[in-house]
């Protein structure tokens, strides 16, 4: 990864190697043709930039430009306390990550990169020229399925991630590595997000996305989005089931889409990069229409 931090003002055509927004650095992966349309691709957790590298191959292929970064506490100078992780934050991240860019941006989030996408095209929508979510419905939409569904019950690391201390101990763990492997990632892929947990600072970090969801403010859940929106799941999830995305077009009073990938884990956008891959440019190019 490059580490030229010098960021180009909005509109040039140089590379950007990081974002910024004040103080904390996003490094990220800016690929594909300079003046190619603008993806930005948010990875979940245990995840970092990595997760995307096969939808960002694809897109650049198809004409696109990506731009993968390392999203808040993945990294060096991760805000230390849970309420710096609040949604209200994560939104703002992205926000600013696409006025960085300067031009109207195709937004793409999996898992927390979803929840942060969504949040963002609620509060700053001007920016976002369409919302693709991967896995995690509207969070008005997941917060009511954890109340009305099993959800509830497949939400049980959520509850335990608040404890203080313990959930950074257990993720070192080989266990921790098979709760991967059991929820579909493959050994490769399991191994490579277990031993980037081993720094007790990243380890931190992506718990306190979790911690941080009490300090969310409630107008997220009422939030609407007027952008063209794709929900993509897939019916093997374990850690999301199908009631929010059932919910999430109530949500949405731009264009809504559900695609529904069969037989494939929670992992989707390295488990089915192709598929992912297709289906977002005929989202893109309905954005167009």
């Amino acid at each position: 990864m490059a580490t030229d931090v010098t960021v180009p003002q909005p509109g040039t055509t140089g590379r950007i190697s990081a974002f910024h927004r004040g103080e904390l650095v996003f490094p990220v992966v800016d690929s594909g043709p300079i003046d190619g349309d603008p993806v930005l691709l948010l990875h979940g957790w245990p995840q970092d930039s990595r997760s995307w590298d096969e939808v960002a191959a694809l897109l650049n292929q198809a004409g696109f430009r990506t731009f993968a970064p390392d999203l808040r506490g993945t990294g060096a100078g991760a805000p230390r306390w849970r309420w710096q992780y609040r949604l209200d934050e994560l939104a703002a991240d992205v926000v600013s990550m696409v006025e960085e860019i300067g031009r109207p941006t195709h937004v793409v989030g999996h898992d927390w990169g979803a929840a942060a996408a969504w949040a963002a095209a609620i509060t700053g929508s001007d920016g976002v020229r369409s919302l693709s979510a991967l896995s995690v419905p509207h969070p008005g939409a997941f917060a009511r399925s954890i109340l009305t569904s099993r959800q509830g019950l497949a939400s049980w690391y959520m509850y335990f991630f608040q404890l203080p201390v313990i959930p950074e101990l257990a993720l070192r763990t080989p266990l921790f590595r098979g709760m991967l492997r059991q929820t579909g990632q493959s050994e490769e892929m399991a191994r490579r997000d277990g031993n980037r947990l081993r720094d007790r600072a990243i380890a931190r970090g992506g718990l306190h996305w979790y911690r941080g969801m009490l300090f969310s403010s409630p107008r997220l859940l009422r939030g609407r989005v007027t952008a063209p929106v794709l929900q993509i799941w897939s019916d093997a999830d374990t850690a999301v089931l199908d009631t929010g995305v059932k919910l999430t077009d109530r949500y949405v009073d731009g264009p809504f889409h559900l695609e529904v990938l069969p037989g494939v884990s929670h992992w989707i956008p390295e488990e089915a990069p192709e598929l992912v891959t297709q289906t977002l440019l005929t989202h893109f190019a309905r954005t167009n229409e």
